[in-house]
């Protein structure tokens, strides 16, 4: 009962869905080059990207089109992406390889675990959520990534003048998330307090969001940065 009782909160449900073979392909030819392991510990940038450069960090990254977009867009920046379902790695992988995207690192664990182990504080300069599980249900919002908490040790890992970028298609989720980053101490709204931000043209707009867009369906974006 003790056990059960202190296990942590997932905010997500590891599904059993198998990769494709091409999905496992790509992982298995290409984990080796662009792969980072949890139990190797702390990332060391330089080493792994074999440059400096701008670090950004998204959690979450589904099937990896919007990263490889925003990678191939912006070649001088070094991307880590953390996904802790296999096929949506898989996935990713396989789109780097076919379009020669070669800044990207990927984890495939769980974020909370590897910022705590593995990101050292105040090194990165933006940190992206896009479209995060809104576990819509009231009773299982507290499974909901964006908590008091998390975004707490997240804003740990900025730099002064980093960047916070949520976005949702979930209204009562964005309204949790403006809620939250707006009492968080060392944030501050890009554009003013208790506003959404315009969708910055980096991010990319998928498919998905295109088609609720001409449906008539919201989007948030919240941008803050790190005092």
């Amino acid at each position: 009962m003790s056990e059960q009782k202190h296990r942590p909160i997932r905010s997500f449900v590891l599904r059993t869905g198998r990769m494709t073979p091409g999905q496992e392909r790509a992982y298995n030819e290409n984990w080796e080059r662009w792969g980072l392991e949890y139990s190797d510990g702390a990332l060391d940038f330089a080493a792994r990207f074999g440059r400096d450069g701008p670090r950004v960090l998204e959690i979450g990254f589904g099937m990896g089109a919007s990263l490889v977009e925003m990678a191939a867009a912006a070649p001088e920046k070094n991307f880590v992406g953390i996904e802790v379902h296999k096929p949506g790695v898989g996935r990713l992988l396989h789109s780097m390889s076919e379009q020669g995207v070669d800044n990207i690192r990927v984890y495939c664990h769980d974020a909370v675990e590897v910022l705590r182990d593995c990101i050292a504080d105040a090194s990165l300069d933006t940190v992206q959520i896009f479209f995060p599980d809104p576990w819509h249900k009231k009773r299982h919002h507290k499974r909901r990534l964006v908590q008091p908490g998390f975004i707490a040790d997240l804003t740990t890992k900025l730099k002064p003048g980093g960047i916070l970028h949520l976005a949702t298609d979930w209204e009562n989720y964005a309204k949790q998330m403006l809620e939250v980053l707006s009492a968080a101490e060392g944030l501050e709204n890009t554009s003013g307090a208790g506003n959404y931000a315009p969708r910055p043209e980096h991010r990319p707009l998928t498919k998905f969001e295109a088609r609720g867009e001409r449906l008539g369906h919201g989007v948030w974006d919240l941008l803050f940065w790190r005092l």
